[in-house]
């Protein structure tokens, strides 16, 4: 086949092709020596393309993150009362993750312009609290009627987006080198260890609820088990633990280290 039969490479969508123009620019001039006058010429288009697809500049330097809320949001609408509340909050910022990790290059350029550029910052800020306030009001609707329940609620989704960014953020300083999803899920972790047992249960009916194992201690010399916040505490112990099939192997170690004192 001859060259002057190959197909042409199709250009990319006007969107993407805005995206691209504005971070090219803003790498070549800064961003605030960047007009959108400029991202429209080298992107070849108008500026009513431009404007038709992002509200401002600051926009095109976060273009996923409309979706991205959207999809959040209807993850956390498709979960019923078996779902355990603090579980689906985790995964949901998991999402936010997903986003990053779909374009590393993309991401790491970005947190480099935002740590330039003030106005960004604060930009971005705002988005971080439109997740914020989504997790948080699920976790208002789960635990209505519960006491502190609102208060619990803003604790544990400013938790969540405190480690999701920690860990995420921390991934990015690296030039997105390394597992982040292994990262995220650690400092997750840390959220379900901490609010996972006090919230288990609330607004959760059914089997599918994070089951919690009964902890029992049989002192030596008694006849029988009882609760391990009786118990005599002697070194020589026997500690039995009982716990549903299903329960998470981290809670069951953090009720064996309750039981033993060394939480």
């Amino acid at each position: 086949m001859s060259s002057s039969s190959a197909v042409p490479a199709a250009k990319p969508p006007i969107r993407d092709a805005l995206v691209a123009a504005a971070f090219r620019l803003f790498l070549e001039r800064g961003y605030e020596q960047t007009t959108v006058d400029d991202i429209v010429a080298l992107a070849g288009v108008g500026r009513r393309s431009f404007f038709r697809y992002f509200p401002s500049k600051e926009d095109v330097v976060f273009p996923d993150h409309e979706r991205c809320l959207a999809e959040m949001t209807a993850f956390l609408a498709a979960g019923g009362p078996e779902h355990e509340p603090v579980r689906r909050v985790c995964d949901a910022a998991r999402l936010v993750l997903r986003m990053y990790a779909e374009n590393p290059a993309f991401s790491v350029q970005r947190y480099r312009l935002t740590r330039q550029v003030p106005g960004l910052r604060a930009y971005e800020l705002s988005v971080v609290w439109r997740y914020e306030r989504a997790l948080a009001e699920y976790l208002r609707a789960r635990f209505t009627g519960r006491p502190d329940g609102t208060l619990r609620a803003d604790v544990i989704a400013a938790a969540v987006v405190a480690a999701h960014n920690n860990a995420l953020r921390s991934w990015l300083r690296s030039d997105g080198k390394g597992d982040p999803g292994a990262a995220v899920d650690h400092a997750l972790g840390h959220v379900q260890m901490t609010f996972g047992r006090s919230a288990a249960g609330v607004g959760v009916t059914g089997p599918a609820a994070t089951p919690t194992p009964a902890t029992w201690i049989a002192p030596a010399g008694t006849a029988g088990p009882v609760r391990a916040d009786a118990a005599t505490g002697r070194s020589d112990d026997v500690v039995v633990l009982v716990s549903r099939r299903d329960a998470p192997l981290w809670r069951v170690v953090q009720e064996l280290e309750t039981a033993l004192g060394r939480a």
